[in-house]
């Protein structure tokens, strides 16, 4: 009973900072889609007017909510600091703090479920969560070197050498972790260069262009093309991060042999279509850029469309072995094979009994589930029935249940499913 309000007070405690997490990443990549939208679309104001006399580089003019905006953009900044000045920094920690916590809750707590994999590395729960941290410390300190080397001045070639450095991160944890931990991890990574971005760079900057107009000064505008430059790093790391937000849903991408390259060509065809709003908001329309990324992922999932699962073939019959007057060996090799499961109804009962719904059940034995997940329960003949589609997907073709292989399922009772399901499910 304790183990059980453990794992349900964990549940509860997954969906509020899930929500948090949400909420929040929805706050910080609005205000980074903004932005980059702003800066693209802003004009110049005419020469000699006001507006350029005030140091005024860009402005628009937007209506929306039923009022008219006109924000406006200065060189450098202000003559005069402004009394009540927002900054936006929040949105960003508090997304990083919530997602940071959301690898504790459902991957560091458990860990030999969400996080390893026997057949990929065989490691215990302190490696796989060493390898888990380790990846986020590793993939700031290599990304923030390489923006402050002179690489950092060939925005171009820094983007192309930070996606082979993603890319070989996939690798690494896919060949370490569980696939879903391994994408995750991915995303978890990507997520602390663009809040180490906020944190040690942009606001930082912001902090030093404040301070020199308090005292008198002008600003050094340096700083505030260093952030530029960070912020633009955000904007284009957005979507293949919300990608991997939702990719534990999507066991036919994590769980591929090569799931690895699959996120890499993802990862592409996302920033491809990024890149193609931002021209936009720029006044250049290059279609050939989404059309790229959908090419991308066009042939992504026809890469990886599942292949028919060939029955079992049919189960001699020992009589049958007797009547055609065969050997004594024979007729009792055939006597076995006689007795061996089929695929009915009975025998696969027995078999989700046993692999699934120790965790898909209205009460779970599996430790660190307190509910079936996504609510699917196996404990009937009508419930696998019901779900009989699911398992099908999810244990024979992409063969991500049970997770980790816990329960210790085998490749004759994978086929014994996928003959069941191909017979009609009955």
């Amino acid at each position: 009973m304790d183990a059980l309000l453990v794992s349900y007070g964990v549940e509860w405690l997954n969906l509020l900072v899930r929500w948090l997490h949400l909420i929040t990443g929805i706050a910080w990549i609005g205000a980074s889609f903004y932005f980059v939208w702003l800066d693209n679309s802003i004009r110049p104001p005419k020469a000699g007017s006001d507006l350029a006399k005030k140091g005024v580089s860009g402005e628009l003019w937007a209506v929306h909510g039923g009022g008219f905006y006109n924000p406006q953009k200065y060189l450098v900044a202000p003559a005069e600091l402004p009394d009540d000045l927002h900054w936006f920094k929040w949105e960003a920690y508090a997304t990083w703090l919530s997602g940071f916590a959301m690898l504790f809750i459902v991957y560091y707590f458990n860990a030999s479920a969400m996080m390893i994999n026997k057949d990929v590395a065989d490691l215990n729960t302190w490696q796989a969560i060493g390898v888990g941290l380790g990846t986020l410390v590793v993939g700031w300190t290599v990304y923030d070197l390489l923006c402050r080397s002179p690489l950092g001045k060939r925005d171009g070639l820094l983007g192309i050498v930070m996606y082979l450095f993603i890319v070989a991160a996939a690798f690494v944890l896919t060949h370490l972790l569980s696939g879903r931990a391994a994408y995750i991890h991915v995303g978890a990574m990507i997520g602390t260069m663009m809040v180490g971005n906020v944190l040690m760079v942009i606001i930082p900057g912001q902090r030093k262009l404040v301070e020199a107009m308090s005292v008198g000064k002008s600003p050094d505008p340096i700083y505030g093309k260093r952030a530029k430059q960070r912020s633009v790093h955000n904007n284009y790391f957005t979507l293949p991060v919300l990608f991997i937000m939702i990719s534990n849903h999507y066991g036919m991408t994590y769980n591929h042999a090569y799931s690895w390259l699959i996120l890499a060509a993802i990862i592409a065809a996302g920033a491809l279509i990024r890149h193609f709003f931002n021209l936009r908001h720029a006044g250049r329309v290059s279609i050939g850029y989404p059309i790229a990324g959908v090419a991308l992922l066009l042939a992504v999932a026809i890469a990886i469309a599942p292949k028919p699962i060939q029955p079992v073939a049919p189960v001699a019959k020992a009589d049958a072995a007797v009547a055609a007057g065969t050997t004594v060996a024979a007729t009792t090799a055939a006597a076995a094979a006689a007795a061996a499961p089929t695929a009915d109804m009975a025998h696969i009962q027995e078999i989700i009994g046993q692999r699934c719904a120790t965790c898909h059940s209205a009460q779970p034995t599996q430790p660190g589930f307190a509910t079936a997940p996504a609510g699917v329960m196996l404990q009937t003949a009508d419930q696998i029935r019901q779900h009989a589609d699911k398992i099908y997907q999810q244990a024979v073709q992409l063969k991500a249940m049970p997770l980790a292989n816990l329960t210790h399922i085998t490749d004759d009772e994978r086929a014994l499913i996928g003959t069941w399901y191909t017979s009609g499910a009955k």
